[in-house]
């Protein structure tokens, strides 16, 4: 038994009596499982490896004894068992899923959560759904028939869990279809379907980026009933909650169309703290010239944040928040002094009469402002070099990590 050096012992088995990479790799994103994982060893013992050779995964973002806890339990297991460590968990449980993906040595891939609300039992089912139905993904849902939410506590977390669900199918109904629980976060994958570069990980609803980034995915599904957490407490609250949010925004904008449709829509909200401020100016006793002037920037400010926590949050990394602030505020504020001349334009010399011209300079100013938004404040790195060398040190991070697990 191989084991990760930070706990400590010396024990290990000769090659020949580990065993080889199994027919589903189970893989478990824990944060401060510490009193589950023994349990959830134990339960995929008894229900995985007289049916389906297996190997377990363990991505640990934990702060307490989960390793250690796991690496004692593997000692006994009959299967292998690996944990890779995190100590920046980036993406937070789906990036941790997505570690566990590029760590698996099988044709398909189960991921399930360690609380144990995912049923180990219902792991072969999953596998042979899969084979039989010649699908891609096999979801496991709480909202088909057989299957339930029972485990879901108090009509709060129902309701939220109803919400979400909602939420994504009428933001994604083609992307989704076929797929009658979104939020689940307990399924099977064939391993060579899924192409971890593509995927942007953020919070825990991997489930979505599987089914919407890249090519279209084969889906069936299993029924299973959610149970109740066997010990400790639920991770999920308001931040989550909202990064969920931010993370549908992103999947929903990723094409020019969607990101200008909703930078639309962000600017027609600016309109409220625009027309706040003016009336507060206005009514202070300031000259409604230098109101309107400084009421703009109320509505700038807004579109600023709403655009920068949603819809171009990915490209902020590479220019200073400073710079990103002054080139956004130059553009939106020469908005106004490009709408003058183009209506003058339009009435002037092309005949156009003032309400069309007005309708058709704010378009136009519209689409130059998005454009030079996207270009010009929050402009794409697309280095190829600058690429690989990022898949290159993640690659290697993660065979670092890997090499350094505990294996059983």
């Amino acid at each position: 038994m191989t084991v990760h050096p930070e706990y400590g012992t010396e024990a290990q088995l000769d090659a020949a009596e580990v065993a080889e990479p199994g027919a589903v790799t189970i893989v478990v994103p824990t944060f401060n499982e510490v009193d589950n994982v023994g349990e959830l060893l134990h339960r995929i013992t008894e229900a995985v490896p007289a049916r389906l050779p297996c190997e377990v995964v363990f991505v640990d973002d934990s702060t307490d004894d989960t390793p250690r806890v796991v690496r004692e339990i593997a000692a006994d297991c009959p299967f292998p068992v690996t944990v890779i460590h995190r100590d920046e968990p980036v993406g937070g449980l789906g990036g941790a899923v997505v570690e566990g993906i590029r760590a698996a040595t099988s044709d398909w891939v189960v991921v399930m959560d360690g609380d144990l609300q995912h049923p180990p039992s219902l792991v072969p089912e999953l596998v042979a759904r899969g084979e039989a139905d010649g699908a891609q993904l096999v979801v496991a849902s709480r909202y088909v028939k057989g299957g339930s939410r029972a485990g879901l506590s108090g009509g709060y977390r129902v309701a939220v869990s109803r919400a979400s669900t909602w939420l994504a199918k009428g933001l994604f109904p083609r992307g989704l279809r076929g797929i009658s629980d979104p939020m689940s976060g307990f399924f099977a994958i064939r391993r060579a379907a899924v192409h971890p570069d593509v995927l942007k990980p953020d919070g825990y609803k991997i489930l979505l980026e599987l089914a919407l980034r890249g090519e279209r995915l084969t889906v069936t599904e299993a029924p299973f009933v959610f149970q109740e957490r066997y010990a400790g407490e639920s991770k999920s609250g308001i931040k989550e909650g909202l990064r969920y949010l931010r993370h549908l925004v992103e999947l929903r904008t990723a094409s020019p169309v969607a990101r200008m449709l909703v930078f639309g829509l962000i600017g027609l909200t600016g309109f409220v703290p625009n027309l706040a401020a003016l009336w507060a100016l206005t009514h202070a006793g300031v000259h409604y010239l230098p109101a309107e002037i400084l009421a703009n920037q109320a509505g700038v400010a807004w579109n600023f944040l709403l655009i920068e926590g949603l819809l171009f949050r990915d490209r902020r990394g590479h220019r200073h928040w400073a710079d990103r602030t002054a080139r956004f505020a130059l553009l939106a504020n020469a908005d106004l002094v490009l709408r003058i001349p183009l209506i003058a334009l339009f009435v002037g010399e092309l005949g156009v009469s003032v309400l069309p011209a007005t309708a058709l300079a704010l378009v136009t100013t519209f689409v130059l402002r998005f454009a030079g938004t996207e270009a010009l404040v929050y402009a794409k790195k697309s280095t190829k070099k600058s690429t690989k060398k990022s898949t290159k040190k993640s690659t290697e991070k993660s065979t670092k990590k890997s090499a350094k697990g505990v294996a059983a």
